[in-house]
């Protein structure tokens, strides 16, 4: 997996971009793997990664290694070898005093 790579869920509608992450590296959404092709049969969410996922969001792991970018909502949540990964936080602005 390269940056600026599309992947698409294979149990909701969810679609995210690489941004950040290692080659070998294989995310999930609702529990089931990512791939560059949605599947004609939808398969079921896994109830424990159902938060659901943000268009136009970014989610990070709680190493910083890898960062994706919400291109369409879904029902499914991101993750990667069953670790949920994490809303990125906007950087506040400074103050303009």
């Amino acid at each position: 997996m390269k940056p600026g790579s599309r992947l698409k869920s294979s149990v909701c509608d969810a679609e995210v971009i690489v941004v950040r992450a290692p080659a070998d590296l294989a995310v999930e959404c609702g529990g089931q793997p990512m791939a560059a092709e949605r599947p004609t049969d939808l398969r079921a969410i896994d109830p424990a990664h159902s938060a659901g996922v943000l268009t136009g969001k970014r989610y990070v792991d709680e190493e910083g290694t890898v960062e994706l970018l919400a291109v369409k909502a879904g029902k499914g949540s991101l993750s990667i070898g069953g670790k949920p990964l994490q809303l990125k936080e906007a950087k506040p602005l400074p103050s303009s005093d």
